[in-house]
């Protein structure tokens, strides 16, 4: 059965706060992916594959349920904690996640459903950008083509960098969570915003280095 959370923003804030603003002082990177669609049940998911971090490889699933909901499946209490520090939800669900991945797809299976995405060829950027570049530069471009943010401010005061790696269209999706499923992909609307940014409005996959930093860096 999974463990939820219900309401557990602020508890998790209590809980892991300090523990986070020692941990994060530093620079922190985090190296993968973030694919995204919307659903024709109104369902919005976020997944967030991460291959290199602090905290090992891991992923998590953001889901914008129809009414708004949003919630954050994850396999680890702590790890559910880490990311509510970071970004909003109103509900944490602690699931065991079974992950299939190739180069161009995931799918995950957690007692809360499934969802399956697949993508295309990668457009690559090879070139690294510095942060100030990211967030200055970069950033009226990335809400011109896609209304996403490169860079602002977590919900528990620091800074995050999105440098983005490569893009690539959604191919299908398909989704079972609550009782619906959908084979067919909607972009995605804005209250499926769980952070400073919304997610890319068409599907997208993403590859990414996400760089987290205290507020003063």
């Amino acid at each position: 059965m999974p463990y939820l959370l219900m309401g557990s923003n602020k508890e998790a804030k209590e809980r892991g706060d300090e523990q986070m603003s020692i941990a994060m002082m530093g620079n922190e990177i985090f190296k993968g992916r973030v694919i995204s669609s919307g659903f024709k049940t109104g369902d919005m998911v976020v997944i967030g594959d991460w291959n290199d971090s602090p905290h090992g490889a891991f992923t998590n699933l953001m889901w914008a349920k129809p009414d708004g909901t949003r919630v954050l499946i994850t396999p680890t209490e702590e790890l559910g904690e880490f990311v509510s520090s970071l970004y909003s939800f109103e509900e944490i669900i602690v699931s065991p996640m079974e992950i299939k991945r190739t180069d161009k797809s995931i799918e995950i299976n957690c007692n809360t459903g499934r969802v399956s995405m697949r993508w295309g060829r990668t457009l690559p950027i090879p070139f690294s950008r510095p942060r100030w570049f990211i967030a200055n530069i970069e950033a009226p471009f990335a809400r011109l083509f896609f209304g996403t943010k490169t860079h602002g401010i977590t919900r528990n005061g620091l800074k995050e960098w999105y440098h983005v790696r490569g893009l690539s269209r959604m191919k299908s999706v398909e989704l079972e969570l609550e009782g619906r499923s959908s084979n067919q992909m909607t972009s995605m609307a804005p209250s499926a915003c769980f952070g400073f940014s919304n997610p890319p409005r068409m599907p997208l996959s993403v590859r990414v280095d996400s760089h987290i930093a205290a507020a003063e860096s």
